[in-house]
């Protein structure tokens, strides 16, 4: 089996820097926002997020504001998100196993690969990609299939895991094997997450 492992939320513990970082930001600012701002914007990604914030009222551009939520977080990604429970036992045995093992994820290389080598398993993956690394987006289909061509295979041989339900629903779409895995951020959307994946986990080691 081949898989593809989003970032943040499935491999890391990183949500809550997120979710800080967009209440501080909009605090910051002034902008007035929802109570369930976080349940809003958690399944938006980076760019998603950033386009819900300017509509709030957040003065910035989408590309702006996406640069500033980054640096916002720069230290917490290379100094203090740790890995989830289980998250390296689980890929050294998918590993020995003889299955591919990559991610492809929204979040920039200048986050992800310096937290995925401090903790210690980004030496474990085939391929660690990043949105930044092709023309598409999780919410489009073909970034699924460009990424399964790369690996010389179709999407039908390809498992993709993610905490993110849109991401999950689009890779499903595009006719890969659609994991979600629970996160206290997307807890709101485990029904949701039963009805549409091909897989709902709450713990990693449940693969």
């Amino acid at each position: 089996m081949i898989y593809l492992f989003d970032f943040d939320g499935t491999l890391v513990d990183s949500m809550p820097y997120f979710a800080e970082t967009i209440i501080k930001l909009l605090d910051k600012a002034g902008v007035p926002y929802p109570k369930d701002i976080i349940k809003i914007v958690t399944p938006l990604g980076y760019g998603g997020t950033a386009e819900y914030m300017i509509k709030l009222g957040y003065p910035a551009t989408p590309d702006s504001l996406v640069d500033e939520i980054i640096a916002f977080n720069t230290d917490a990604y290379h100094r203090l998100i740790p890995l989830k429970e289980g998250v390296k036992e689980k890929l050294l045995q998918l590993k020995s196993q003889g299955h591919s093992i990559n991610v492809l994820t929204a979040s920039p290389h200048r986050l992800l690969d310096k937290c995925l080598q401090r903790v210690g398993i980004y030496d474990l993956f085939d391929n660690v990609w990043s949105c930044d690394d092709f023309p598409y987006t999780k919410a489009d289909p073909r970034i699924y299939a460009e990424a399964a061509g790369r690996l010389g295979a179709t999407v039908q041989e390809c498992a993709f895991v993610d905490d993110n339900i849109n991401a999950v629903t689009t890779a499903k779409k595009a006719g890969m094997l659609a994991i979600g895995i629970f996160d206290k951020s997307s807890e709101d959307f485990v029904e949701e997450f039963q009805a549409k994946a091909d897989r709902y986990i709450f713990r990693f080691a449940e693969l």
